[in-house]
Formats: C-alpha cells, sequence, structure tokens
C-alpha cells in the first residue's frame, strides 16, 4: 500500500545550464525553466529535480559550489528562484535540489578563510593533513580519473588538503560537528523556502578512513583508488542519522541519495523504515559497460541476460526493504539508447520507446532526465578538444597513461562523455533548437541536422514524446495505477535469453526484446495496453518491441 506522498511521484531531471535560455547569453537559467514548465506539465510528470544552481565558478559545472544559499547570476537570482516556486506550486508540481555536501568550491568562503590562517576555525572545516618527504599524505588517487588526491595547500610548503574530486572541490571534514551544523542549517533555510527535498549528491564519501594510509597501488601511476578509503566506510551511519534526523525527516521531505559503494544488504540502513533516505538511486545496471565508475576505458562487453539479471537483483533486493528510484540517465550518464541498445539501426524511436517501458514500469518512482523524453542520443566529437567536461579530459589522460591509443581514448570518452547528456535542451528546428535566440551556447549543441526536438514531437502521436505521456498516464491515472505504483515487482522466466519480462501487481505484465531478432515465444493472454510498434503478431517480439499487458482483466 502507499505509505508516503513521494511514491506517486514521476521526477524529471533538469540540467539548467541547457534546458532554456531566456537571456540569450548562451547559458540556459531560470526564466527559461519558468518558461518552460507548461510543457513538463503537459507532458504528465510531477516534481523537477534541478541541478546545482548555487554561486559557483563552474569548474564542474555547478557542483563546486562557493556559496550555498546564492543563487548563480548565470542562472538568474533569488527572486527568480522565488517566482520558480509559485509557478510550479499553482501548476501543482514539486522541486527539490540537488545537494552537494561532501566538498565545497575552493573559492567558498569558509576555504578562502581556511587557506588564509592557520588559526582560522575553518581550517577545520576541510580535511588538511602534513605530507611526508615532499609528497602527499597518502597515494590515493581522486576519483576523476588522474593524480592524487590531494593538492598543496596554498601558501603552505607541505600541508595538503584532501579532495575526493577535483582539486577545485575541497572535502568537508564530516568529523567536525561545528561544520555539520552550518550544513544542517543550511538545508533547514531551503526546505523552509517550500523546497521538497533534495537529490543528495556523493554522499557515501562524507566518511574517511582516519588513518589516512597509503594502500596498494591498482594503476600504473603507483597510486590507488580513493574510494577504497573514502566510499561508504564504517561511521559514515552516525553522520547519515544525524542528517535525517537535523533536516529530511522534520520536513517529511523526499530524499534520494546517489549512494555509490552501498551493498544491497545494507539496502535497510539506507531506506528502510528508519532509512536515512526515501530512496537511492542504484548504479549496478547504470553501469553495466564499465568496470569502474572512474575509468571509462575499462569497457565491459554485456548481454540482455546480464541487464536481465542485474535490473532483477536491484528491484528484488530493494522492494525488500523499501523504495527505488528508477532512472537509466542523468547529468552523468551518457544517452542510454547509445548504451542499451546494441544494434545501431534501432537506435532510434523504437529503442527510446523500448528503454522507456522497459525501465519506467519497474517498482519505484521514475526519473525521466531532459531529453530523454525525446530519444535524444549520443553526439560524437572527434578531437578531445571538443569536450567541455572536466571528467571526460581526466579519463582520456588516463587512458593513454594506461596504455591506449589516442584514438582508443577517444572512443571510451565519446561513449561515456557527460557532456552527451549536457547539451542544449533541442526545442524546434529553430537556430540553437531553440534553445536561445542565437546566442552561443556554453556547450557546442548536437548536429543541426538531428531531426529530434520536441516541436516535431508534438506534431507526431507516435512520437517518443507521446510515449512517454501515455506512461505517465498509465502509471498515474488509469486502472493499472495501484499495479503500477505500488504492485510488487516479480521477474517472469522467459526461454528467450534476449527478453526481458517482469509483472507488476495483479495486472501488468511487460515484455521487452532487447535484439535485432524476432522472436517466437509464449505472450501472456491478455490486453496489449503499450507497444512501441503499431501492432502486435501474436506470441511474436519484433526486433526491440516493448509491450506492456494487462493481465487478469476479469478479477
Amino acid at each position: 500500500m502507499q505509505k508516503n506522498w513521494w511514491q506517486k511521484e514521476v521526477f524529471y531531471q533538469i540540467y539548467p545550464a541547457s534546458f532554456k535560455d531566456a537571456n540569450n547569453d548562451g547559458i540556459g537559467d531560470l526564466r527559461g525553466i519558468i518558461q518552460m514548465l507548461p510543457r513538463l506539465k503537459q507532458l504528465g510528470i510531477t516534481t523537477i529535480w534541478l541541478s546545482p544552481i548555487y554561486q559557483s565558478p563552474m569548474v564542474d559545472n555547478g557542483y563546486d559550489i562557493s556559496d550555498y544559499q546564492a543563487i548563480d547570476s548565470r542562472f538568474g537570482t533569488m527572486a527568480d528562484f522565488d517566482e520558480l516556486m509559485e509557478v510550479t506550486k499553482r501548476l501543482g508540481l514539486k522541486v527539490i535540489l540537488d545537494l552537494v555536501i561532501n566538498h565545497t568550491s575552493d573559492q567558498h568562503v569558509w576555504f578562502q578563510s581556511a587557506i588564509k590562517s592557520p588559526t582560522s576555525p575553518y581550517r577545520d572545516f576541510y580535511i588538511i593533513r602534513r605530507g611526508a618527504h615532499g609528497n602527499p599524505p597518502n597515494n590515493w588517487r581522486s576519483n576523476f580519473g588522474k593524480g592524487s588526491s590531494w593538492t598543496l595547500l596554498p601558501g603552505s610548503q607541505d600541508e595538503y588538503y584532501h579532495h575526493v574530486f577535483s582539486k577545485q572541490q575541497p572535502d568537508l571534514n564530516w568529523e567536525n560537528p561545528a561544520l555539520r551544523k552550518r550544513i544542517y542549517q543550511m538545508i533547514n533555510w531551503w526546505l523552509a523556502k517550500g523546497v521538497a527535498g533534495f537529490r543528495i549528491d556523493a554522499i557515501t564519501f562524507i566518511k574517511k578512513d582516519q588513518d589516512f594510509a597509503s594502500i596498494s597501488p591498482d594503476g600504473v601511476d603507483g597510486l590507488g583508488k580513493v574510494k577504497r578509503k573514502a566510499e561508504n566506510r564504517p561511521g559514515i551511519e552516525k553522520f547519515l542519522a544525524e542528517l535525517n534526523t537535523a533536516t529530511f525527516k522534520p520536513a517529511n521531505a523526499v530524499t534520494v541519495g546517489e549512494a555509490s559503494g552501498v551493498s544491497y544488504d545494507q539496502l535497510g540502513q539506507f531506506i528502510g523504515k528508519k532509512g536515512y533516505f526515501s530512496m537511492i538511486f542504484d548504479f549496478h545496471y547504470a553501469d553495466i559497460d564499465i568496470a569502474s565508475g572512474s575509468e571509462w576505458y575499462r569497457r565491459v562487453k554485456w548481454t540482455p541476460t546480464d541487464l536481465r539479471r542485474a535490473i532483477f537483483k536491484s528491484q528484488l533486493a530493494i522492494q525488500n526493504v523499501g523504495w527505488g528510484a528508477n532512472f537509466f540517465e542523468n547529468h552523468d550518464q551518457p544517452r542510454s539508447i547509445d548504451k542499451y541498445i546494441q544494434t545501431p539501426v534501432y537506435r532510434n524511436e523504437i529503442g527510446a520507446k523500448a528503454l522507456a517501458l522497459l525501465y519506467f514500469n519497474l517498482r519505484g518512482c521514475p526519473f525521466i532526465y531532459q531529453g530523454q523524453e525525446l530519444g535524444v542520443t549520443n553526439a560524437r566529437r572527434d578531437s578531445i578538444t571538443m569536450f567541455n567536461d572536466l571528467s571526460s579530459h581526466d579519463n582520456y589522460d588516463r587512458a593513454i597513461e594506461e596504455g591506449y591509443s589516442a584514438s582508443e581514448a577517444l572512443a571510451f570518452v565519446n561513449a561515456r562523455s557527460r557532456d552527451n547528456a549536457r547539451l542544449p535542451y533541442p526545442w524546434d528546428d529553430s537556430v540553437n533548437q531553440g534553445f536561445n535566440q542565437g546566442a552561443k551556447p556554453w556547450i557546442t549543441p548536437k548536429q543541426s541536422h538531428d531531426r529530434v526536438n520536441w516541436q516535431s514531437e508534438q506534431l507526431d502521436s507516435n512520437s517518443v514524446w507521446h510515449f512517454y505521456q501515455s506512461l505517465i498516464k498509465l502509471r498515474q491515472i488509469s486502472n493499472l495505477s495501484q499495479d503500477l505504483i505500488v504492485g510488487d515487482f516479480r521477474p517472469i522466466t522467459c526461454d528467450c535469453d534476449q527478453v526481458i519480462a517482469y509483472q507488476r501487481g495483479r495486472r501488468v505484465q511487460v515484455y521487452v526484446n532487447l535484439s535485432a531478432k524476432r522472436l517466437l515465444l509464449t505472450l501472456p493472454n491478455g490486453r496489449p495496453r503499450l507497444n512501441n510498434y503499431a501492432h502486435y503478431r501474436l506470441n511474436t517480439l519484433e526486433p526491440y518491441q516493448a509491450i506492456l499487458f494487462e493481465v487478469n482483466s476479469n478479477e
């Protein structure tokens, strides 16, 4: 049974810099989002998630925050944000923000104070340690792929500050109660402004092993992954429980943790009845194509059977203790069509709809990333200089360092770059695809010959956009809503290795063919409610055909 208000939500992630540029300065903004809110309402989503809009030097596109309680001028003003909140309320929509509390920008006043004076109380807001013999305190490697996770403190000869990610993102010292108190005050300030909750970035990195010991190297650089000493470490439970008690729980806020490194046997602690969060993202099937989320050159050849096992394992483990956050795309992932549709000719509306039907009807809240509802694909670049993304450059350099050729390294980055998800949203076929009135966008748009855009899909009743709208209506306002929102997830055994099939509740069965072959198999004796093909042949699935059946309709 539905117990929490957020279980019925359909989330839509907006990457503000790339959504809609209202003032024609090349960067998307809050007024652009306000302008397009009616179109999101028309799609049927209920909650928007804004990637960071806080003041930032934008070294990591806003995930390096220099002031938690200010809107970056690129996006507008606090008055614009307040208007956004008013408009969403009128439309019956909710807003959640990205919460980045593992680290700040090196331009944050706390860090600037810390480096100016050895006696500053803000020194203990960060992790600062002495090096040894002119070297960093240990051999931990930054999570962005290349180099140490320690950087020499400005003005110092032997003191280093720690950063899991880039050197411009110094880690906060969660061992310090004074730091934690300031973080909680900031979170409650935003909750008082009416936000419905948060997506919490990189939250499992807030606890570091306090021995700060070196580890066995796992690369030719003599360094070891920082994850081994700073991801979901013992003692993190104290911080997460306190965070929830001091902020989220009293406000009945929805929280979605980016909780990498959490094993399935730990899920109860994170999303159980007394868990720290409402739900967490599970990356096991999102990262099925790589052996490590931070090392894109470690490619993995996977099959539909591998994907089925990963999804089923995730769904059953989460169902056993709590609620899931289901996604195929976000701001850190490449476009799902290029990742999961292994036959290039089906990287079109057929493939996009197949993936939509597959993931959207899993148990938990569905998350749509901007452009996913159009079937947007990756954009190939011919030189590493064409990439904006910090981690793309780091991964390119790391692949070269590991012995791959320049062309191989570029292929890894093209397949995995975060820039793939960060291109301007294609609204129409005008200049810059309607993102703005012609100013050069902050990131190079996709090729102009790409005909996928919002306007063209409005005119086509069979478009990917209309398919997503139908998925949302079926989940939210149909006779199958109860099954699709709170119905149990049950795997369906199928003789075809290329098919992923499952049941929701008593009346929904989903069958998805993830191959370019026409397959003959036993399909349910039920009514097809959604189908990514115009036809349905009895006991046959066409290449990449996906069907949602209503079964047991007479009960």
